[in-house]
């Protein structure tokens, strides 16, 4: 554990580099034009608070934000990839709405957080030795929330995999043979018509669909 009582150089420097970094990348969400690079740039900012916390000696909070971070984002980045008609996030788009308002608004914030810091009174009370506040703290925060904590964690897991089946190749409609598994099956399996709202692809060659047979044709 770091001893916050009188920190190192090495703590100061790597306190600025971090807090750089965490405000750097933050504003870096807002400029960037696709949804999944602002879902992971937001996702190194968080990683650089918790480095911060740990310094600071916030073993629990700080271990806690960079696991939680890192879930929440690589789970809200496969939804983006699977799930968004701008296609995989990754299409130019603005991430900021009524721009000049946000700007006011973040700079009032940035202004009221400066002054906090610089001239506000935190109150000063040392625990005494030995106190397990990581355990009380840990108590705190998940001891009447743990089930619900729990029930979230499964639903999270099978989102996730529902959504990585949802969004490959294969699909939900069994093997893909060319293109087919990622359409439903046709509405006549005999005549092999095209699924409700499903326009078959024109090829060059005069046939229509992939090969000139179609999505759903029976070969």
């Amino acid at each position: 554990m770091i001893d916050v009582s009188s920190p190192s150089v090495f703590v100061h420097v790597s306190f600025w580099v971090f807090a750089a970094a965490a405000v750097l990348s933050g504003w870096r969400v807002f400029r960037t034009d696709s949804m999944v690079r602002a879902t992971f740039l937001l996702l190194v900012s968080f990683l650089n608070v918790g480095a911060i916390l740990l310094l600071l000696g916030g073993a629990y909070l700080g271990v806690a934000l960079l696991f939680m971070m890192t879930v929440e984002m690589t789970v809200m980045a496969i939804f983006m990839v699977a799930f968004m008609m701008n296609p995989a996030g990754l299409n130019p788009m603005v991430m900021v709405h009524q721009p000049r308002l946000a700007a006011a608004a973040g700079w009032v914030l940035f202004g009221g957080g400066i002054v906090v810091a610089v001239w506000g009174r935190f109150p000063d009370r040392p625990l005494e030795p030995g106190r397990p506040v990581i355990v009380e703290l840990g108590t705190e925060l998940m001891g009447r929330s743990m089930l619900i904590f729990e029930s979230a964690a499964v639903a999270l897991v099978a989102t996730m995999i529902g959504s990585v089946v949802l969004s490959s190749r294969r699909s939900r409609y069994g093997e893909a043979a060319g293109d087919d598994g990622s359409l439903p099956p046709p509405l006549d399996p005999v005549l092999g018509t095209y699924p409700t709202g499903v326009v078959p692809e024109t090829s060059t060659d005069g046939g229509d669909g992939h090969g000139g047979d179609g999505h759903g044709g029976m070969h």
